[in-house]
């Protein structure tokens, strides 16, 4: 977290199991990237994070197909910020909880077609290409988070386990947060 926003509690636990296993055990050293997980995390942890982006009637927009129309409906950075927002969503589904993409394909949503991998490596590199004074998710990294989702989201399945892992057996966390 070097950017310093959170120093809740919730954002210790997810900066230490982020570190935890990108760095020890997926051997991943972009601290960049590591970081930027562990804050997707803390955003997509509350509700009012997932559903950022709003339709023009301002209900939010709850399905990937409902993003997507309305990142092209924008210009700019709010064009960008739709797309970063797209990748974020569709990775921390893929990631944390991809039984969920399981249930989504067998209901009547519009996102049962949606690659929820290809459409977040997309958005992700969209959002990459338009230029930006963004500094907690420059282009570069944004780049990378496109070109890494599948490791991205395989860290993020790592992460859950080790946090229900910690659940299951009740102890001590084992590591320093």
């Amino acid at each position: 977290m070097t950017d310093g926003k959170s120093n809740s509690t919730l954002g210790r636990l997810f900066a230490g199991l982020s570190e935890y296993v990108f760095h020890s055990k997926l051997g991943v050293v972009d601290t960049e990237l590591v970081d930027y997980v562990s804050d997707l995390l803390l955003r997509c942890s509350r509700l009012d994070g997932l559903m950022r982006v709003r339709q023009i009637d301002g209900q939010p927009a709850s399905q990937v197909v409902t993003m997507v129309q309305e990142a092209e409906k924008r210009v700019g950075e709010a064009r960008r910020e739709v797309h970063r927002h797209i990748g974020d969503y569709t990775l921390f589904w893929s990631g944390v909880y991809p039984e969920a993409l399981r249930e989504l394909r067998s209901s009547d949503s519009t996102d049962q077609f949606v690659n929820y991998c290809a459409q977040g490596k997309r958005a992700y590199l969209i959002a990459s290409s338009i230029r930006s004074d963004e500094r907690s998710a420059p282009g570069s990294l944004l780049q990378r988070m496109s070109e890494q989702f599948e490791m991205c989201a395989y860290g993020l399945r790592e992460i859950r386990r080790e946090w229900e892992r910690k659940d299951r057996d009740g102890g001590e966390p084992t590591l320093l947060i």
